[in-house]
């Protein structure tokens, strides 16, 4: 089992990044970063990771997910608007893999249009929600939510809840 780990240039939730990488490599699934960086890429909190793919280079069929990291570098860069990435996201849609969006995150799958008719655990952020109702995807008031192939969690504090979940989706627990 692989996944791709879609982190922002700078200013990513590097809680989300450290919890998940080490719960998912744990249970022997092969986790790799991806960005769209040339340098080094550094987390809100000061983690930097040096290692990692071009994100220009993720291939929906050389992985069985993709997760969306949260953190302000998502608004930063404008993410949720860049062609290349959503085009990503509705490949990974399209043959049927994992997408995972966490918090903010979860714009770049609105924004991509994987959401349609989909329950989204919206956070709580007006323009996020806003963006789930106008790509036609269903609100949430759950903070997890696991619908076909499209995962989505509100609130990154229970990251560990996501963990669980992905473990069992990808067959590991």
């Amino acid at each position: 089992m692989r996944v791709v780990m879609l982190i922002p240039p700078k200013d990513f939730r590097d809680e989300s990044v450290s919890s998940l990488k080490n719960m998912l490599e744990k249970w022997g699934i092969e986790v790799v970063l991806a960005s769209y960086s040339k340098k080094e890429c550094v987390g809100s909190h000061g983690a930097v990771y040096s290692k990692f793919l071009n994100a220009g280079h993720i291939k929906s069929a050389d992985y069985d997910a993709i997760i969306l990291i949260d953190g302000a570098g998502i608004e930063s860069y404008k993410l949720y608007d860049f062609r290349p990435l959503l085009e990503t996201v509705s490949s990974f849609a399209n043959t049927g893999k994992m997408i995972v969006g966490i918090n903010n995150g979860i714009k770049i799958m609105a924004r991509a249009n994987v959401v349609s008719d989909i329950r989204v655990a919206a956070p709580n952020n007006q323009a996020i929600k806003d963006m789930i109702r106008l790509y036609h995807g269903k609100l949430s008031e759950n903070y997890l939510e696991d619908q076909r192939n499209i995962v989505t969690l509100s609130d990154p504090e229970r990251i560990d809840r996501l963990s669980d979940l992905l473990l069992h989706r990808l067959g590991a627990k």
